[in-house]
């Protein structure tokens, strides 16, 4: 912001690279106002993708730049191979400023910056856990 102020004393450009909510749009290959022409309004995608190497998670990334929605189905791949994709999705998705989401196991959704997801999805473990745990409290709640 500073620096701004500095170029427009000088009589500088001073490049906006930010949109209204704050991120960056650089890394989009499309831009909000291009995409709503291109699919109108409600005309977002979503896309189901089961990669079978890690070399597939660039195409995956190469379709949340163009802000379309991608659920990943990491069960073909080995756990190593699963992690480093999530990895390169998570970094990815930071820099777009968008959301990863875990639907089940092995199945993530991952969502552009033009995409609110709302709710959650609980894990069968994690219900078995909670039940064993209210138990143990119960037994100890006189």
């Amino acid at each position: 912001m500073a620096l701004n102020n500095f170029k427009k004393f000088f009589g500088g450009d001073v490049e906006e690279t930010e949109n209204e909510g704050g991120v960056d749009e650089e890394f989009y290959s499309v831009t909000r106002d291009g995409y709503k022409e291109e699919n109108g309004t409600g005309g977002s995608k979503v896309m189901l993708l089961e990669p079978r190497a890690y070399s597939e998670s660039q195409q995956i990334a190469d379709y949340l730049k163009t802000r379309n929605s991608v659920v990943v189905n990491l069960k073909r791949v080995t756990p190593d191979q699963a992690k480093r994709i999530v990895d390169f999705l998570s970094g990815t998705i930071y820099a777009i400023g968008g959301d990863l989401k875990k639907l089940g196991g092995g199945i993530f959704l991952c969502t552009p910056n033009n995409v609110n997801v709302e709710g959650k999805i609980t894990d069968e473990n994690m219900k078995k856990e909670e039940k064993e745990e209210k138990k143990e409290e119960d037994e100890f709640n006189w």
